[in-house]
């Protein structure tokens, strides 16, 4: 458990209720981790979502090369810098996450216990309406940051 006051500080929380603000910090740790600390896998089961408070974590996907499946390039799909969220994948459907995620630097993050999260957003709609929007405003700048990495690789 953290204090919501922690969650307070930040802008992507600004919207919450002090209720809602309260509640996902009974379901929140923070967390530390050294630089190169492997923090999720792609294909993995997303249980977590988190909220970067001091560092910078790579984002990876591995793609297997030819016709040797065992064989993976690993590809630098993106970072996480702080007061960014991460694992989104913990809150859509099928709930499994699609990039690897290593710290770069010694990192500090909050992590919300992902299907506590989703219960709450269930059990309330507004909780839910706002913290989905966020989610789906973070959604759509990665992918025109995609989009610009795309466009710059095929230029």
């Amino acid at each position: 458990m953290i204090s919501p006051e922690l969650l307070r500080r930040y802008p992507f929380f600004g919207q919450l209720s002090d209720s809602h603000l309260k509640a996902l910090a009974m379901v929140s740790e923070v967390e530390e981790v050294k630089a190169g600390t492997l923090i999720f896998a792609e294909g993995k089961p997303a249980e977590y979502f988190y909220f970067l408070l001091e560092g910078s974590i790579d984002l990876t996907y591995s793609v297997g090369e030819g016709l040797n499946p065992k064989t993976f390039k690993v590809f630098q799909v993106g970072e996480i810098n702080p007061e960014e969220v991460f694992g989104i994948s913990a809150l859509i459907e099928p709930y499994t996450i699609n990039a690897n995620g290593t710290a770069a630097v010694d990192c500090r993050y909050i992590v919300i216990d992902a299907k506590a999260l989703r219960a709450m957003m269930e059990m309330d709609n507004r909780l839910g309406f706002l913290f989905m929007s966020r989610i789906a405003n973070v959604a759509m700048q990665q992918l025109v940051a995609i989009r610009v990495q795309l466009a710059a690789a095929w230029a």
